[in-house]
């Protein structure tokens, strides 16, 4: 059984516009004069000002609406685009969104708890609860479905992220969209970089580039850029979402090891800490929109890309080599970073540096 008709076997809700736009970026190659470099859109996802967790959503608010649930539980920092996309595909299907905010992001600008995500999930309609950054966020989100239950409603807790197996499916079918592309532009891919957050994006991938092997273009290393955790607790995050995923989909226990086995995580690009700004992040923003047009994010695009053009001027991504990098999303948040991303008023000098 192949992996299309394997994903064909799940419950799944179409929120994400697709197949989103592979695009090569001729001027930021030229510029690093590394790898030629590509672009998988998934900032063009459409859901919301679009993102990776559109995938993701598919199958999970399907698996919600199958156990007949009707109020969805999440959780993320305040500036959260799981938070924002979640509410919106909660609203898009007439279902009820609570969203337990913690404040794990500190010293930040007042737009950080005003603008940005923040904005959009009030205009979904979501219940927010603020939550200070220690909760833990599982116990929160369980306590939250309690009341719920309590109160006569049927909840469904959407895991940080959206990521556990059920959600990482998304990620196996982006893994096969993205292969299918490649063997139409009869591309030869070397790397595919994405960043590394709640693990589900990183592990889907993996499991679906595993599942082709060579086939299709397949076989290509993943490089994963962390933007929280130290590099072993990511690793853990990885593998703890690439063998369920696996698992669910009934996949050969030989290619889930070897998706476990390519777990590869960069730690170096986090940075003082998750959500925290830093030069390379800034840099990285600013070369892209120059070079190409193209935003990214503070949070976790940001610095994949400043992973990747370190790893271009270290040597890690050669010349003559093909990276194609995924983007996320989060565009939006740049809006919360006004301190890192401002601009000066008339008779100022015009844009900051």
């Amino acid at each position: 059984m192949d992996l299309r008709a394997r994903l064909a076997r799940f419950p799944k809700i179409s929120l994400a516009h697709g197949p989103t736009p592979l695009e090569p970026l001729p001027r930021l190659s030229r510029r690093l004069g590394g790898p030629d470099i590509w672009v998988k859109r998934d900032d063009c996802t459409g859901l919301a000002t679009g993102g990776n967790k559109a995938r993701k959503l598919e199958y999970l608010l399907a698996d919600a609406v199958a156990r007949e649930a009707d109020t969805i539980i999440t959780s993320g920092a305040p500036q959260s685009n799981h938070a924002r996309q979640t509410a919106a595909a909660a609203a898009k299907l007439g279902l009820r969104c609570i969203l337990a905010l913690t404040d794990s992001v500190a010293g930040r600008a007042p737009a950080y708890r005003t603008s940005g995500n923040l904005l959009l999930d009030a205009l979904f309609g979501a219940e927010i609860r603020h939550y200070p950054g220690t909760a833990d966020a599982v116990a929160v989100m369980a306590e939250i479905a309690a009341e719920c239950t309590a109160s006569g409603r049927r909840p469904y807790a959407v895991p940080v992220g959206g990521s556990n197996a059920v959600g990482a499916l998304g990620y196996v079918e982006a893994a096969a969209e993205l292969l299918e592309q490649v063997e139409a532009l009869k591309l030869v891919v070397d790397g595919i970089a994405v960043a590394s957050g709640s693990g589900g994006t990183h592990a889907g991938l993996l499991v679906g580039i595993a599942a082709a092997g060579r086939r299709g273009g397949g076989g290509c290393r993943v490089a994963g850029f962390g933007v929280s955790a130290a590099r072993d607790a990511q690793v853990r995050k990885v593998r703890d979402v690439v063998v369920p995923a696996a698992q669910l989909l009934g996949l050969d226990a030989g290619v889930a090891a070897a998706a476990e086995a390519a777990i590869d995580v960069d730690d170096g690009f986090v940075g003082p800490g998750y959500g925290q700004p830093h030069p390379a992040m800034e840099e990285a923003v600013r070369l892209v929109a120059e070079t190409e047009g193209l935003l990214l994010d503070p949070v976790y695009s940001g610095k994949a890309m400043a992973g990747l053009i370190d790893g271009v001027r270290r040597g890690r991504f050669r010349s003559g080599e093909t990276i194609v990098f995924l983007h996320t999303g989060g565009s939006v948040g740049l809006f919360a970073y006004p301190d890192v991303f401002a601009v000066r008023g008339p008779g100022d000098g015009g844009a900051a540096s």
